[in-house]
Formats: C-alpha cells, structure tokens, sequence
C-alpha cells in the first residue's frame, strides 16, 4: 500500500503470511500454499492520537485475526472472492470508512509460467 501520503488517517498492516487453501485446482486445495495480504482501513484517528488509549482505535491484533480467519479458513476459487470476504468482514465487524486489500498468490501454478505474485486489489466503502 505504498502510496503518497494519505490524504486520510489510515492503519496499514503490511506482508501478512498465511497458508490457505484456495484456487480453483485441486491440488491447489489438496496441497495449499502461502498467502500474502496487505491492507488499508481509513478511519478517523484523532481520538486515539489525542487520548493514546487503544480504546479509541482498532486493535491491529484484531484486524489480523480477521483477515487470518478468511485466509485460512473455508476455501475459495477465486482471489477476489478472498479479499471480497477480508473487505466484507472488516466493514462489518469495525467501525472503518473503506477497506483496500491486496491479495497475492506468490508462483502461481500455471503451467510454464515465471511469475513473482498473481495479484488482486480492491477497494470498498462503507455505503451510508
């Protein structure tokens, strides 16, 4: 999520490792393989800048155990249906504004290939 400086507050958790289950293969559901998530949520930080209390912001511990229970929970075909369900999970679960995720799935196995990462982004909002 390196971007230029934000133009709202933000907690970014980076390089998060998790060994899942998911793709559409079978021996990707079989055998499995690592993860690697980063993620934005914008919300509004003043009260816990001003305060310093961890009451008056989100945990990073909790937000990790969110998107490791999707990552290494029930397995899904798609990237994007991984990051659609961290997005769903945190936007219901905190009290954020938008989620950014980056899902990648470093070597995919695609046949004579040479790649680093297969890469998925989204960004979603909270709907008023």
């Amino acid at each position: 999520m390196k971007d230029d400086f934000p133009k709202t507050d933000r907690i970014v958790l980076e390089g998060m490792r998790f060994y899942g289950f998911h793709g559409v293969n079978p021996e990707e559901r079989v055998l499995g393989q690592e993860y690697l998530v980063d993620l934005a949520v914008e919300i509004d930080l003043r009260r816990a800048g001003d305060s310093d209390r961890l009451e008056d912001t989100i945990s990073y511990t909790s937000i990790y155990r969110a998107v490791r229970d999707v990552m290494e929970g029930e397995p899904r075909n798609l990237l994007e249906a991984a990051a659609q369900s961290i997005a769903d999970r945190l936007l219901s679960e905190f009290p954020v504004d938008s989620v950014a995720v980056r899902v990648k799935k470093p070597h995919p196995p695609i046949r004579g290939s040479v790649i680093e990462n297969a890469t998925v982004e989204i960004l979603r909002r909270r709907e008023n």
